[in-house]
């Protein structure tokens, strides 16, 4: 949860930098729960109301939660030493989404890179914990 919150709340819209694994999966994890929670609260209000607006309560989540996942998706191209435009690739019919799924899950460059410092040596104590 703390990298959740760490990405929405210090992060929101930081492309510069390198995202560790762990933030990267751990922000697609939570985001991926709050949406599907959201998606099924606002569905249900919807039907049982029968108010379409309080349906879109998902897509207000959406909206607000765009920037925030490039970002954190940007900065974790970075830490494999790739640009940010390498988040384009996954328009490639097929074989994109793969190239773009390893380069998310392939560790990261030990040391600086050109983007910066690595994330794992200066890992904070409080997010060991």
């Amino acid at each position: 949860m703390k990298w959740y919150l760490k990405v929405v709340k210090e992060n929101y819209a930081n492309f510069t930098g390198r995202a560790r694994r762990e933030e990267y999966w751990m922000f697609v994890l939570f985001n991926m729960i709050f949406a599907f929670a959201i998606a099924f609260v606002s569905i249900g209000l919807g039907l049982m109301t029968e108010l379409p607006l309080l349906s879109s309560l998902y897509f207000i989540y959406v909206l607000g939660i765009i920037v925030p996942s490039l970002a954190v998706a940007v900065r974790r191209l970075h830490d494999t030493g790739k640009s940010g435009w390498f988040f384009f690739v996954a328009l490639i019919p097929v074989v994109g989404g793969i190239w773009l799924l390893v380069l998310l899950i392939t560790e990261g460059d030990k040391g600086t890179n050109a983007y910066g410092p690595d994330p794992k040596e200066a890992v904070p104590a409080d997010v060991i914990a």
